[in-house]
């Protein structure tokens, strides 16, 4: 499987190290055999104390995130990383099958999304899609949703933005007003 992806590398995206973020002993487990069987390197962290450290010091080319974590949800973990590094995918892998989770996750800076239990092939080519998807967005100024979202504040105040923000929280330059940036115009 790894021979495969790396033959994308031509195209852009390579991620080999990966960083998972699982508090549940076994599935964490299973999951890094799943992917060093494929080739990976990865390093698990089971809090986001030992999620950022490692986020900082092992820099992974690629995140897995589970959401329910002991002392902050994977929601702060994953902005917080989002903010330090823009680049690196994250992808949430959780048991929460909520359209409200997944919506945050998109406006807290998550790539993408997937629920427990997952399909292990299913999983592997969305790490590929998703590195290749985040690397042409950041390399090239590109993603699959090129167009931008237009948008009105009550104030008359334009707004052209990336899709990246959308159902990102701003304020207004002009009124003040808090500001939902919409996922559609």
């Amino acid at each position: 499987m790894l021979d495969n992806f790396l033959a994308g590398e031509s195209a852009g995206a390579i991620a080999t190290r990966i960083l998972v973020v699982e508090d549940d002993a076994e599935q964490a487990a299973a999951l890094k055999n799943l992917l060093q069987d494929n080739g990976f390197q990865v390093q698990t962290a089971k809090d986001g104390g030992q999620a950022q450290s490692s986020f900082q010091m092992y820099k992974p080319d690629f995140v897995i995130l589970d959401l329910i974590l002991p002392g902050q949800s994977g929601f702060e973990i994953c902005e917080r990383m989002k903010q330090w590094n823009d680049a690196i995918p994250i992808l949430i892998l959780s048991e929460i099958t909520l359209d409200d989770a997944r919506n945050l996750a998109t406006r807290v800076g998550a790539d993408g999304y997937l629920t427990k239990p997952y399909n292990s092939a299913f999983l592997l080519s969305q790490i590929h899609d998703i590195a290749q998807e985040v690397w042409e967005r950041t390399h090239l100024g590109q993603s699959r949703r090129d167009d931008r979202i237009r948008f009105k504040c009550r104030c008359g105040k334009k707004f052209k933005l990336s899709q990246r923000h959308r159902g990102r929280t701003m304020t207004c330059p002009d009124c003040g007003d808090p500001l939902v940036v919409p996922f559609h115009d």
